[in-house]
């Protein structure tokens, strides 16, 4: 466990030309129509903005600037050079849900930390019986004169109406994880402008996308569970970009790699008789360009295309110009990876594959919350560490959990090469009615279509454990059909919590805690575990609510949790992955609130586990997916003794007395009661071919299986005494094998003081003791004292 220094990050390629640096507010109302009445005449100025304690602070927490905060150009993929930052201090109030504009703001909230967080400066508790109000005045910079002038949302948290100088935006916008915007130049009066934002947010007593938020005290409290602070109102940058009447709105980059080449849509408006021209340069020379037109496909040609790999997240320069004629009307920058996600039948099993090669995927749980801007993290270096310490700890996948981050994010994981999991934020827990299926519907596209183009993104995930389910297979075909280049996962956790598989996408998804389980793959679908882990450990002086934090289990100090941890990769890469697991997510990279089971603490301040010993684990796992080591095999259907290899006890054998499993020191005096004790049977598993079951040489029908931790010789039947009578074996030193429980496959056969255990890395048995670990779990196949 180390404490962590404030990162330093390189400043990001993106440039401001304008320094024009203007405000916008932001307001999202239930009424519609073009006039925003205004009730009474404001009479009072807003208390001066200041900012709030947060309950924990990040490395960042200090670092976030008063009226500019998140600079950076927002969206990566489509970029401009001109454009105005309106981030920073509005004008705000709180009203009933169903008021009108108030005639007095009289409080500051910091744009675009959500009111829940102390980083907004207002840090308070919203209701579905609340309306957002924010207010900001701006003037529009000369040299945009003659260009029509966007107002661009990144995200605002629910329905959201703007007015501009009060008269309204175009319609209401309702979502909580789309971008969205609205051309204002026929608003605009030539001088100072007024625009006003309304937001209604009934998080979970409404019907739509609302992820693990909660409408729940913001101050520290116990309890909460796997639900967190509800995040309200705008929470992603707010910013004006002039364009030319025709521009482009959107860029869709697919590559194909079978033929060396981009396929490409250009999509606009006010594009009628324009075509479109697509450049793919690499380090200022151009690789390829081509002409086609706009809302149209077209491809250009990628000669010999350097792949992009989470080990080599190379990125292609791109960029797109409309052209009227032979006149270039709008130019747009953009980047692109070229990439494979697809499945394939490896060694017979159906795997994810990666550029047509099979790479173990293994990941964390990445629920993207902070302490001190809830939804919104504090600075894009904040925004990238996290995905960067995916990398250190040797990670090369993130799961981004009912969530849906800024485009910055996936810039981020594009560059420093991630493979993306994304989720569609769930509704609430109940089934859901039509308005909400359509609402969610409409938005799960409208996210799709602004990812799209990210060479990190490698798979959607619809729906998690059952929550808000309801057509899961419709929405897997319609899912595919609308973005046929990625991986469709139905439902993640199918085994979990009442969940209802829709039967098809391309992975069967199980939950297991703590895992790693026994997924398997099927004709149709690749295996995958879609959480796992929830190791926990509370850290003094690092806790959300000191003595309220829990886990899926607990772990005594650092090392268990590294021990542990480490043993779980293990199981996987020794037990699993052979038997046909390709990914694995792991709960989760931090706390969250109450939740203790991250491998950093919640304030980022503290990485609990060892780092190398991680990421080494890690390397090892996705290593030998690259290169699979040939199966351990067992002589099915003969007798065998199994010896002990532990030096200074390799005169021992594993016997039976008494119906439980001991070590005892057999020779050729031996009489022939122990022999035989000593003697089993090598059988095809109970519970599957491909592992082992070990049958009594004198007791017929009674099989090693392990109870409670212990092991015993016992008979049985049934879904429970199958399993825990199979062993899998995986090489251990010398030539020996270590024996990993079928259905706990990180835990392996051991002998500790003559008994036999199923010992677990990192446990807090007495038996899980880590001294001679590896030794006393590796046995000497060898030839039967009873043939």
């Amino acid at each position: 466990m180390r404490r962590v220094p404030a990162p330093r990050f390189p400043v990001p390629r993106f440039r401001r030309r304008s320094r024009w640096v203007t405000t916008v507010l932001a307001v999202l109302a239930l009424v519609a129509g073009t006039v925003l009445t205004v009730s009474g005449a404001a009479t009072a100025a807003p208390r001066a903005w200041t900012p709030k304690p947060a309950p924990m602070t990040t490395p960042w927490t200090n670092q976030v600037p008063v009226d500019k905060p998140l600079p950076e150009y927002p969206r990566p993929q489509l970029t401009r050079p001109d454009w105005a930052n309106l981030n920073g201090i509005w004008d705000f109030a709180v009203t009933s849900a169903d008021a009108g504009r108030p005639a007095t703001f009289t409080e500051q909230i910091r744009v675009p930390f959500v009111a829940e967080s102390a980083l907004s400066g207002v840090q308070r508790r919203i209701t579905q019986n609340d309306k957002l109000w924010y207010k900001r005045t701006f003037t529009v910079p000369a040299d945009w004169n003659g260009r029509r002038v966007q107002l661009n949302f990144g995200a605002s948290d629910w329905r959201t109406t703007v007015w501009v100088n009060d008269r309204q935006a175009g319609a209401t916008h309702s979502g909580g994880f789309d971008s969205f915007s609205y051309d204002i130049t026929d608003l605009l009066n030539g001088g100072t402008n007024t625009v006003v934002v309304s937001v209604w947010d009934p998080t979970q007593t409404g019907g739509q996308a609302v992820g693990k938020q909660r409408i729940n005290d913001v101050a520290p409290h116990p309890g909460g569970g796997i639900f967190y602070t509800a995040a309200s109102g705008i929470w992603q940058t707010v910013w004006l970009e002039p364009t030319a009447a025709a521009h482009i709105t959107r860029l869709d980059l697919v590559p194909d790699l079978a033929n060396n080449r981009l396929e490409v849509t250009v999509r606009g408006a006010g594009t009628g008789g324009h075509q479109a021209r697509v450049t793919v340069s690499s380090g200022g020379t151009t690789v390829g360009t081509a002409t086609g037109p706009v809302g149209g496909e077209f491809t250009v040609a990628v000669p010999n295309p350097h792949r992009w790999t989470p080990d080599d997240p190379f990125l292609y320069d791109v960029r797109a110009d409309l052209l009227s004629g032979t006149t270039t009307v709008d130019s747009v920058g953009s980047y692109t990876g070229m990439r494979s996600i697809g499945l394939a039948r490896v060694d017979g099993v159906l795997r994810p594959v990666l550029n047509g090669e099979f790479v173990f995927q293994t990941g964390t749980l990445d629920q993207g919350y902070w302490p001190d801007g809830i939804y919104t993290a504090p600075t894009d270096a904040a925004l990238r560490y996290d995905l960067q310490k995916h990398k250190d700890l040797g990670f090369n996948m993130v799961r981004k959990h009912i969530k849906v981050e800024p485009q910055r994010w996936f810039h981020w994981a594009d560059r420093l090469g991630l493979l993306v999991w994304q989720d569609m934020p769930s509704m609430d827990l109940r089934t859901p009615d039509a308005a909400a299926r359509t609402q969610w519907e409409a938005e799960y596209d409208r996210v799709i279509d602004q990812h799209r183009s990210s060479p990190s993104l490698v798979m959607w995930v619809n729906q998690n454990e059952g929550w808000g389910q309801y057509d899961q297979a419709r929405i897997a075909d319609e899912v595919k059909a609308h973005d046929p280049s990625r991986l469709v996962n139905n439902m993640s956790g199918v085994n979990c919590c009442g969940a209802v598989d829709g039967g098809n996408g391309d992975v069967v998804d199980h939950h297991v805690y703590v895992g790693p389980g026994t997924t398997v793959p099927s004709a149709t679908r690749a295996a995958v575990l879609g959480e796992y882990g929830g190791l926990g450990f509370e850290v003094a002086g690092h806790e959300w609510y000191p003595g309220g934090g829990f886990s899926y289990e607990d772990q005594p100090d650092p090392a268990h949790l590294n021990r542990r941890l480490v043993g779980l990769l293990e199981g996987i890469r020794e037990v699993r992955m052979p038997r046909g697991l390709s990914a694995a997510v792991y709960t989760e990279i931090t706390d969250v609130e109450n939740e203790a089971n991250g491998l950093l603490t919640y304030d980022r301040q503290v990485v609990k586990v060892d780092e190398a010993g991680v990421r080494a684990a890690n390397r090892a796992l996705i290593d030998a997916s690259r290169s699979p080591a040939a199966p351990v095999t067992l002589p099915t259907g003969q007798y065998t003794s199994l010896r002990v290899t532990t030096p200074g006890y390799t005169d021992r054998y594993l016997r039976h007395q008494d119906g439980a499993a001991f070590t005892e020191v057999v020779g050729a005096g031996s009489d022939a009661l122990l022999k035989n004790d000593a003697t089993w049977k090598v059988v095809p598993g109970l519970a599957d071919s491909t592992c082992y079951s070990f049958e009594s040489r004198n007791y017929p029908g009674e099989y090693l299986r392990h109870r409670a931790h212990r092991v015993y010789k016992e008979g049985g039947s049934g879904d429970l005494f199958r399993p825990d009578a199979t062993f899998c074996p995986v090489r251990g030193a010398n030539g020996g094998v270590r024996l990993s429980a079928y259905n706990f496959p990180e835990q392996y056969l051991r002998h500790y003081d003559a008994e036999l255990w199923l010992a677990t890395p990192g446990g807090t048995h007495t038996w899980d003791n880590p001294t001679l670990f590896t030794a006393d779990t590796t046995w000497a196949v060898e030839a039967p004292w009873a043939p």
